[in-house]
């Protein structure tokens, strides 16, 4: 059963001789509990795709839905507890006023949840932090750290999608690997489907059941990661992504 579908999505920006089609007849399926990539250079669309999923487009057409729920321009309250979405820079996406604990126990609240108390805590834990994280500020957390918290406040209306829009790109490289492999952590545990947006295809292999390669808001190609660390794609635009992103071309290999 499918979790995400997406059929010929449209998207664009302005009117008439001002508008840009940011994303042109994408379409694509995610099963329930796996995880699905959007990979392509900066201004393929492919962030865009999940702002027009989470509601922050309103200018689209096509079909989208999440389950058995058709999206239409204005989405229902259960809709936001469903799905949740992890933004590229933890530190824009957290009050800078706002201790951890405040972060948690608003949205905890926003949601009904009564409780609040304890759920901070498991949601902390959760996420590999502890207690004394819990009345610490954004500017007293590592950038990880912070993406851990924006990672809790996702996990905290108890969704089953969550859309990671390059969650790992403003990272240190060091601290990549942890985020993403606590990442598949909580995927398997809590049984999520991930629809993740990145530039990084070695973050996607990792992370990631297939892709969708994209370019000039089109996707030119969808692959199973078998194919792509096979480096067996069908359209030239991916395999020059994949040469380009791990260095290896099979023909100079077999010539060599």
């Amino acid at each position: 059963m499918s979790r995400i579908e997406i059929n010929n999505l449209n998207v664009w920006f302005g009117e008439k001789d001002e508008r840009v089609d940011a994303v042109k007849g994408a379409t694509f399926d995610v099963p329930s509990g796996a995880s699905f990539g959007l990979v392509g250079e900066s201004g393929s669309g492919k962030s865009t795709i999940l702002r027009a999923l989470v509601g922050l487009v309103p200018t689209w057409s096509g079909d989208m839905r999440i389950g058995e729920l058709k999206l239409e321009l204005k989405r229902p309250k259960a809709f936001y507890k469903d799905v949740q979405m992890v933004f590229q820079d933890p530190y824009a996406s957290l009050h800078p006023r706002h201790s951890v604990d405040q972060v948690l126990g608003e949205t905890l609240s926003l949601h009904g949840f009564k409780d609040i108390d304890k759920r901070i805590m498991k949601l902390l834990d959760d996420v590999g932090l502890g207690p004394a994280f819990r009345f610490r500020y954004p500017h007293q957390l590592s950038g990880g750290q912070r993406q851990r918290v924006a990672i809790a406040r996702a996990l905290a209306p108890e969704p089953s999608v969550l859309l990671l829009d390059e969650p790992t790109s403003a990272l240190d490289v060091s601290v990549q690997a942890e985020v993403l492999n606590l990442l598949a952590d909580l995927r398997a545990e809590h049984k999520l489907t991930y629809l993740m947006v990145s530039h990084n295809l070695a973050v996607v292999a990792h992370m990631c059941d297939a892709t969708a390669v994209m370019q000039n808001g089109e996707i030119v190609e969808v692959l199973t990661i078998e194919d792509m660390r096979a480096m067996n794609p069908a359209h030239p635009y991916t395999k020059h992504l994949l040469e380009s992103s791990f260095g290896y071309k099979p023909d100079a290999a077999q010539s060599a």
